[in-house]
């Protein structure tokens, strides 16, 4: 049960900023097409599968308890460093001015953004590795979340471009939450 907590965790922790960031270009009416979403799933998957096997050939050097520790440690650093980019900054702008325009990112962009977004999948992945996950699992399952959520971010993003929670709009709430979920799975990691 804990281990399925710490996937379905791992994965949501990786799609969250994905969701915040096709918030972002959903509210400046950016769009990001299916063949370029695709594209950064791709780029997902292959950062997951990466970050997994280097962390599965660690934790076969590595004795004992000593992989399950390295893990929460990567992970809780991770965890507190999205946790701090989420903060806003007083120099940030308070909000974006939305256009009537509607642009489409290029492929380059995309390639980018795709490995921009797939830093998570890429450390959540050394973590996974680590605690002995299934790569092909969690890699798939990371590609959909990352899918899924740049889809409904950019969808979403027009109609929620003035809403905040706190001081946070809503891209920077989506970041927060997923360091939040990194420190839980760092903190699973122990009690399993």
């Amino acid at each position: 049960m804990a281990s399925w907590l710490i996937i379905a965790a791992l994965t949501f922790s990786s799609s969250i900023d994905n969701l915040g960031v096709g918030l972002s270009y959903g509210i400046r009416n950016i769009r990001i097409s299916h063949y370029s979403n695709m594209l950064i799933s791709v780029i997902c998957v292959l950062f997951s599968v990466c970050g997994i096997y280097f962390g599965m050939w660690i934790s076969k050097i590595l004795p004992g308890i000593f992989p399950v520790v390295l893990s929460a440690f990567i992970l809780v650093i991770i965890g507190l460093r999205i946790i701090l980019l989420a903060v806003p900054r007083k120099n940030q702008a308070q909000g974006i001015a939305m256009s009537d325009q509607v642009i489409s990112i290029s492929l380059l962009e995309s390639i980018v953004l795709g490995v921009a977004l797939s830093a998570n999948a890429l450390t959540n992945g050394i973590g996974a590795g680590l605690l002995g996950f299934s790569p092909l699992l969690l890699s798939v399952l990371a590609a959909i979340g990352s899918f899924v959520t740049v889809w409904a971010g950019v969808v979403f993003g027009a109609k929620m471009s003035h809403i905040r929670i706190g001081k946070f709009n809503v891209g920077q709430f989506g970041t927060l939450i997923s360091g939040v979920l990194l420190l839980l799975v760092a903190y699973l990691a122990f009690v399993d």
